[in-house]
């Protein structure tokens, strides 16, 4: 078998996604036939070469698998946390594969996420974040005007010095700071009219708590998220329930990153 980019295996061989191996390759995590590789470019043959990643030896996954969860508050989207809190991996036991989600929602967000074994789809779906429509239901404290709403909707500077304010946004202590970026123009409407409203927030971009920043940059605290779209999926599954995603849906979702251009730089 030709060889291939190290990355490209571990990714294929479901550990996780290529960007996350690409870290693991220069975090010296990653051997081959015994000898530790930093180099990005390095390549091997999955077939021949004995490559281990944390010491463990990897193999090609028999299956891919695609599954949408719907994510309770008080879980964390990753596959290990150091603080010993629960991740979206415990709701997704006895699978048979080793799974890991697609992006993030933060501990205190729920609704939509995508979970698979398929690194290069998690890659693709990585990339195509910021092009795909993902949509929100949000609950802000205080009613915003209509200005501000309409400057929502067309862009907003956030980032630089619209840190988390100590005291009201306390449980976000510890976010990363993020330089100042401009948004990309979003479809915002008022679905349910209170003095704390619910609004409907669908963005084409996944900034960095991105939906927190651009109400707390107006006063408004944000009390509650919940993404209930992505590109063609919708939540149709019960909290901390999940089901596979249909061949159809992998596919259309595969044309919409197939689609998209070369992604802004994202380290923000």
């Amino acid at each position: 078998m030709p060889q291939e980019r190290l990355q490209k295996i571990i990714a294929a061989a479901g550990i996780t996604s290529r960007r996350k191996a690409e870290e693991l390759i220069t975090a010296g995590r990653v051997s081959v036939n015994d000898r530790i590789i930093t180099e990005l470019g390095a390549k091997a043959d999955p077939e021949s070469d004995r490559i281990r990643v944390n010491g463990r030896p990897i193999r090609a996954s028999e299956q891919k698998l695609y599954f949408l969860l719907n994510k309770p508050k008080g879980y964390v989207s990753t596959a290990n946390d150091p603080q010993g809190r629960p991740t979206v991996l415990d709701l997704v036991r006895g699978i048979g594969a080793r799974l890991y989600p697609i992006g993030r929602l933060d501990y205190h967000s729920e609704g939509l996420l995508l979970l698979t074994n398929d690194g290069d789809f998690a890659e693709q779906m990585t990339h195509a974040s910021f092009a795909i429509p993902k949509t929100y239901l949000v609950k802000v404290s205080g009613r915003p005007t209509e200005e501000a709403i309409r400057k929502l909707r067309s862009g907003i500077v956030i980032g630089g010095d619209d840190q988390v304010r100590p005291g009201k946004s306390a449980r976000y202590a510890g976010t990363r700071a993020m330089k100042p970026v401009r948004t990309a123009p979003a479809r915002i409407t008022l679905v349910r009219d209170a003095p704390n409203p619910w609004y409907e927030v669908t963005l084409v971009e996944g900034r960095n708590r991105q939906i927190h920043r651009m109400f707390e940059r107006l006063g408004h605290f944000v009390e509650k998220i919940k993404r209930v779209r992505f590109g063609p999926l919708q939540l149709d599954v019960e909290p901390g329930s999940y089901r596979p995603l249909s061949g159809a849906e992998v596919r259309r979702l595969k044309q919409m990153a197939a689609q998209v251009p070369a992604a802004p730089n994202r380290k923000t």
